[in-house]
């Protein structure tokens, strides 16, 4: 099995056991029992180093299955706002973090299901085989992908690769995919991050234009433009507007 296929199937299992239905969760799990005992056996070296890989595997799930989602152009967007409003850390990373997560667990909730329904439930029923689980994963999460993907970016990768031109979606790989989605996202995340800042802006110049004409040379401008910056925002209701953006970018 190769690595992305291993790293896909234990994200989902990741994300299932923390956003699907009770039942699904109650299914009984094996258990796990780590030794290093002594062996002559060869077999039983190779199973060792089977499970240690697993776990190496274990530490980048989080990086991909982040890269997969809609939570890079989340995050990096809401970094801007803060970025935007030089509130230095307010709201500190925690806050960030906490909500760009449950934004992407909600902009997410769909593919999860269709994951859900589709490969983990047959699965675990053992209605389908563990191969045909991870295809049925793996194709809902190219859907996403793919449809907020720009082809130019798709095609730098696929040519960097020296693959054939694709004829079909099945015919792209997940590993072509992601950093063409990746670049995507940052792309979309970068222009509404300048549209964020250009009323901050705004007054950013009027009260250092201000500040000039009265002499005060010595006043920082961030010091008197900020409680404007902040009023502006909690007035315009900035958050509420800020998450409707990014829902609304992902269709929803």
């Amino acid at each position: 099995m190769s690595l992305h296929r291993i790293v896909l199937f234990t994200g989902i299992a990741l994300v299932f056991l923390l956003v699907v239905p009770d039942q699904v969760v109650a299914q009984p799990l094996p258990g796990i029992d780590l030794r290093i005992n002594p062996t002559n056996e060869p077999t039983e070296v190779v199973d060792s180093l089977k499970v240690l890989f697993i776990l190496t595997v274990l530490a980048l799930v989080p990086a991909f299955m982040i890269l997969m989602t809609s939570f890079t152009r989340i995050i990096v967007v809401l970094s801007f706002v803060r970025t935007a409003m030089a509130t230095q850390q307010t709201p500190p990373n925690q806050v960030l973090i906490g909500l760009a997560l449950f934004l992407t667990f909600f902009i997410m909730a769909p593919v999860f299901e269709q994951i859900r329904v589709d490969a983990l439930e047959p699965y675990l029923a053992n209605e389908i085989s563990q191969e045909a689980a991870l295809t049925n994963a793996e194709t809902h999460l190219k859907e996403f992908m793919l449809k907020h993907t720009r082809e130019k970016d798709l095609a730098l990768f696929v040519n960097a690769s020296k693959m054939d031109r694709p004829e079909s979606t099945e015919d792209i790989g997940i590993m072509v995919l992601i950093p063409a989605f990746v670049i995507s996202e940052l792309k979309t995340a970068f222009q509404m991050g300048f549209l964020i800042f250009v009323p901050f802006l705004i007054i950013d110049m009027v009260i250092a234009s201000t500040l000039m004409s009265m002499g005060m040379f010595m006043v920082p401008p961030i010091i008197i433009s900020l409680p404007f910056k902040i009023l502006l925002f909690v007035m315009t209701d900035g958050w509420y507007l800020i998450v409707q953006s990014l829902l609304q970018s992902y269709g929803m």
